[in-house]
């Protein structure tokens, strides 16, 4: 018997079970600093939450990507950053992050976004058009982890600038906002 999987946005009573699924999922990555829910809070309280997306089985929230607006320097908009993308453990490796990942893309485009980028696994996300574009970079990051996908034939050169709320933690809700450190 095949799960059904549902793709919605989020919704205000999903914010709690968000936090918690990526929480979850960022828990053991070598990658990861653990920073992941601060940034989606962050993000969301700075109204910079293009697009969040959850996944849920049987009304539970099993899975969640977020996409908001990058900053290209050579003045290119409707460009956007992926991330975080987060599905419970228990779930993961059965196509529910990849389907979050496409229709979140689908919906972009459907918005008149221009492109998405991500700091990712190549082999990973290669299967959804992501590639090292030369002319893009993110100051900081090797180009073999800054991947780019343009929605058109029109691609910007310059440095991208993710928004800030990337830059929060943990530290920022124990001092009792969704501040950011930059």
């Amino acid at each position: 018997m095949q799960t059904q999987v549902r793709i919605r946005r989020e919704t205000p009573a999903d914010i709690g079970a968000i936090r918690a699924v990526t929480a979850e999922a960022f828990r053991t990555p070598a990658v990861s600093q653990q920073t992941e829910p601060y940034i989606i809070d962050a993000l969301r309280a700075a109204g910079a939450l293009t697009l969040s997306l959850v996944a849920e089985i049987d009304g539970k929230v099993v899975g969640h990507v977020a996409f908001s607006p990058v900053t290209i320097s050579d003045g290119a908009g409707d460009w956007y950053g992926l991330g975080p993308v987060s599905v419970l453990p228990g779930h993961q490796r059965r196509g529910i992050g990849s389907a979050l990942i496409r229709k979140g893309l689908s919906m972009l485009r459907g918005l008149g976004g221009r492109g998405c980028c991500l700091v990712g696994h190549p082999e990973y996300y290669t299967r959804f058009g992501f590639r090292a574009m030369p002319a893009l970079v993110h100051e900081g990051v090797p180009a073999e982890v800054f991947l780019a996908l343009p929605f058109g034939d029109c691609v910007p050169a310059g440095v991208v600038t993710f928004h800030e709320g990337f830059g929060a933690t943990d530290r920022d809700e124990e001092a009792g906002g969704a501040g950011v450190n930059i």
